[in-house]
C-alpha cells in the first residue's frame, strides 16, 4: 500500500472514513471526496496528514453531476501525479415504497449508488490501466434480498453489482474490479431503524448475532486492493453471515 494513491467517495465520514484511516495507516496516499461534509472532510483530513505531511487531500463534487466527474480525476492525477484505486463508497439510502417513487428519488439513488461509479470509473480508467490498480465498490446485501420498501434503493445496489463484475471484464486484465457488500455495520444516520427491538432483531437475523464495526469493510477493502491480486469481478459479504441467514 505504501505511495499508493487511493480516492474514496464519500470518504469524510462513517464508513468511507474507516476505509480512509486504515489505507492510510498502511501507507497510502488518501484523497478524500466529500459534496457537503466539509467540516468531516476537513477533520479528517488535518488528522491523517498530522500521522504523516502531505498525505491526504481532499476533492469536492457533487457526485449526481456527471461532468463533474472528469474533472474530479484530473485534480487528483495532478495533485498527487497518479492513481493506483478508486473505492465508489459514496451513496445516498432512503426508503422508497412503490407508492412513493418519483424520479426525484430515483435520480438520487441511482445517480449516486450507479451512475457516479459508472462515470468516475470512466473517468478514471487510464490513469488506473497506467497503474495496474483497481476499484472497489461498495454494493449491499440487499441486491440478494431486497430490503423492503427501499425499492429504488435495491434497484441501484443491484445494478452497482452487475456493474462491478461488467468492469471487471471491460477493464481486464489490466484493472480490478471487487464489490464488497456490507450488512449490519452502522445504523443509518435518519434512524430509520431507531427502534431498538427492530435493530435486535436484526442483528439475530445474523449468524454472529453481532453488528460489524466499520474498520471490517475497510479491512475487506485493504485485502482486495493489497492482497488479491488473482481475485476479480468478486463481491464479498462483509455480514456477519446475514445474507445467508435472512
Amino acid at each position: 500500500m505504501q505511495g499508493k494513491v487511493v480516492l474514496v467517495t464519500g470518504g469524510a465520514k462513517r464508513v468511507g472514513a474507516a476505509i480512509c484511516r486504515r489505507l492510510h495507516a498502511q501507507g497510502a496516499v488518501i484523497v478524500i471526496h466529500y459534496r457537503s461534509s466539509m467540516e468531516e472532510a476537513r477533520a479528517l483530513q488535518h488528522e491523517l496528514n498530522q500521522k504523516r505531511a502531505d498525505s491526504a487531500s481532499l476533492v469536492q463534487a457533487d457526485l449526481l453531476d456527471t461532468g463533474l466527474l472528469p474533472d474530479l480525476i484530473e485534480k487528483t492525477v495532478t495533485r498527487h501525479d497518479h492513481l493506483d484505486v478508486l473505492v465508489n463508497n459514496a451513496s445516498s439510502f432512503f426508503a422508497t415504497p412503490l407508492s412513493a417513487c418519483t424520479t426525484d428519488a430515483w435520480n438520487d439513488l441511482i445517480g449516486s449508488n450507479l451512475m457516479a461509479p459508472l462515470f468516475l470509473t470512466q473517468a478514471a480508467e487510464p490513469y488506473l490501466k497506467t497503474q495496474r490498480g483497481c476499484v472497489i465498490n461498495i454494493v449491499d446485501i440487499h441486491t440478494e434480498r431486497p430490503l423492503k420498501n427501499f425499492v429504488i434503493y435495491n434497484a441501484a445496489k443491484g445494478g452497482l453489482q452487475a456493474l462491478t463484475k461488467s468492469l471487471a471484464l471491460e477493464m481486464a486484465p489490466d484493472v480490478r474490479v471487487n464489490g464488497v457488500s456490507p450488512g449490519p455495520i452502522m445504523w443509518p444516520e435518519n434512524s430509520i431503524w431507531s427502534d431498538t427491538h427492530q435493530r435486535e432483531k436484526i442483528i439475530q437475523g445474523t449468524l454472529l448475532k453481532c453488528t460489524g464495526e466499520p474498520d471490517d469493510i475497510a479491512k475487506t477493502v485493504q485485502f482486495l486492493i493489497d492482497d488479491a491480486p488473482y481475485i476479480t469481478g468478486q463481491i464479498i459479504a462483509v455480514d456477519g453471515g446475514r445474507s445467508i441467514h435472512l
